[in-house]
């Protein structure tokens, strides 16, 4: 038997005045889409923002439904829409922000696991990285080079 050792690593920015001037642009425009995320169930709203290789920005919010699971996370809604619309472009960097209605978010919320999985398919797709910059609506951010540190064992169509 043998022992595997995992290590990622993270950035860490204490305040939002720390981010490069490109990121906290597109932090910014997450936290305004997450303003107008539809959750009227889980009160949580989630906002992302993509930077693509064109230069473009996709924005996503998350979009609730009463048919539980029939609703949408922001990553997704934003990732999705960008390969259905630049499908030829890369994503570069993804800001993500969440904020609850019932309380102040302030650790740095990432991405759930099915959103983990859509990114690492068009990280794949692209063999790029993309980075990835997370926080709650106050706080610390965290900086991913890639989406390999939150998902180490990545599922792709190779073991299909």
């Amino acid at each position: 038997m043998k022992e595997i050792n995992i290590t990622t690593s993270f950035l860490v920015f204490d305040t939002f005045q720390e981010l490069p001037n490109d990121i906290q642009d597109l932090m910014n425009q997450a936290v305004e889409i997450r303003k107008i995320a539809y959750a009227p169930y889980s009160k949580f709203r989630v906002g992302a923002a993509l930077l693509l290789d064109n230069g473009k920005i996709v924005l996503g919010s998350n979009q609730e439904n009463a048919a539980y699971p029939s609703g949408l996370c922001a990553e997704r809604v934003a990732i999705f829409h960008a390969g259905s619309i630049y499908p030829e472009a890369k994503i570069l960097k993804m800001a993500i922000t969440a904020a609850s209605d019932t309380n102040q978010t302030q650790a740095p919320i990432p991405p759930c696991g099915s959103c983990r999985q859509s990114i690492a398919e068009y990280e794949i797709k692209q063999d790029t990285p993309i980075e990835i910059y997370f926080m709650g609506e106050t706080g610390v951010i965290y900086q991913s080079a890639s989406l390999k540190n939150l998902l180490p064992f990545m599922f792709d169509k190779k073991f299909l």
